[in-house]
C-alpha cells in the first residue's frame, strides 16, 4: 500500500455543489462567465464542486477539438479566480484538456484556496455507449489522493462509478472523500443513485457527486447531485434543475465509521482474490 497525505480533521466543512446546465445555444465563454458570477455570490464555503465537461458541454462531441484547453485555459483560470475570491477550494468538474502531446483528455481539476492546481485526474474509463467520448479522448493512467479540505481526497469521473476495482485502489491508498463530477443521463438516474451510495458504503468514504442537468444535443441529463456519507446515507440531494446545494460535511466521520465497522481492515487485496483457488 502506498502512503497517503495526512488528513486535517478539525470540524465540519461547508461544501457548495453547483449543478449546472450546458444548453446548446450558450457558448463556453458565456457559460464560464455565468457560472463565475453565480459562484462569486457564495459565502463561507470550504469547497465548491461542478459537473463533468460543463464548460465545453459533454455531448458537444463535434466541438471537443476546438473547445479543448490547457491547464492554464479559461475554465481553470475562472476556478482560480473564484477560489481566491471565496478563499475556498474549487473542484471545477472536468475539462476537455489538450495535453502537451496533442491528445485530448477528460481531466478533472482541484484548485486550492490560493488558486493553485493541487490535483488533476484524467478519466480512466472513457465512455463508449451512445457516446463518442471513447473515440475522441485518450484515457488517463494515474490516480492520486491529495490532502484537502475534506481529508484525503480523490477524483473520479462519471462512468468510473461502475468500476469497483478503481475504487478499491483509491480507498487502499487512503482516500476519505471522492469527488465525482458527472454528465449522467436521466435515463439511468437509478443507477446513479445506487452506485453513489454503493461506493460510499463499500469504501466508507464521503462521495460528493455533482451531476449536470438540463438538455444537451437532445439528451436529458440526470441532475440529482448528492452528498453521501461514509455509512451510505444520502445527506443532501439536488432536484433535476440548476441549483447550488450547500451541505455541511464532517471529515472525521470517516474515521468513526471505519473504527465502528472495520470492513476495510478485513478486505483482501485485489491480487489476493485473484490467487484464490477454483
Amino acid at each position: 500500500m502506498q502512503s497517503h497525505p495526512d488528513s486535517a480533521h478539525s470540524g465540519s466543512r461547508r461544501v457548495a455543489i453547483a449543478q449546472i446546465a450546458s444548453p446548446d445555444d450558450e457558448t463556453p465563454q458565456e457559460r464560464i462567465e455565468r457560472v463565475e458570477e453565480l459562484l462569486r455570490r457564495l459565502e463561507h464555503v470550504d469547497l465548491v464542486t461542478l459537473p463533468e465537461l460543463w464548460s465545453a458541454g459533454y455531448f458537444a462531441f463535434d466541438r471537443y477539438a476546438e473547445r479543448a484547453e490547457s491547464l492554464n485555459g479559461p475554465t481553470v483560470r475562472m476556478a482560480q479566480r473564484v477560489a481566491r475570491h471565496l478563499s475556498s477550494e474549487v473542484h471545477l468538474g472536468s475539462i476537455v484538456e489538450r495535453g502537451a502531446d496533442g491528445h485530448l483528455h477528460n481531466t478533472a481539476v482541484l484548485v486550492d484556496a490560493s488558486g493553485r492546481v493541487v490535483q488533476t485526474y484524467r478519466k480512466i474509463h472513457v465512455f463508449g455507449y451512445q457516446s463518442q467520448e471513447s473515440q475522441l479522448l485518450t484515457p488517463g493512467h494515474s490516480l492520486s489522493v491529495t490532502a484537502a479540505a475534506l481529508g484525503a481526497t480523490a477524483s473520479t469521473t462519471c462512468y468510473d462509478l461502475r468500476f469497483p476495482g478503481l475504487w478499491q485502489e483509491l480507498s487502499t491508498r487512503g482516500a476519505e472523500t471522492a469527488i465525482v463530477p458527472a454528465a449522467w443521463p436521466a435515463a439511468r438516474r437509478e443507477h446513479w443513485r445506487l452506485l453513489t451510495q454503493a461506493r460510499a458504503v463499500e469504501h466508507q468514504l464521503w462521495v460528493i457527486a455533482t451531476n449536470a442537468c438540463g438538455s444537451q444535443a437532445g439528451v436529458e441529463l440526470g441532475g440529482f447531485s448528492r452528498v453521501v456519507d461514509p455509512s451510505g446515507r444520502v445527506v443532501a440531494e439536488c432536484g433535476d434543475g440548476e441549483e447550488v446545494l450547500i451541505v455541511d460535511v464532517d471529515p472525521a466521520q470517516v474515521g468513526t465509521v471505519r473504527a465502528e465497522f472495520p470492513v476495510i481492515d478485513d478486505r483482501l487485496g485485489i491480487d489476493d482474490y485473484r490467487a484464490l483457488s477454483n
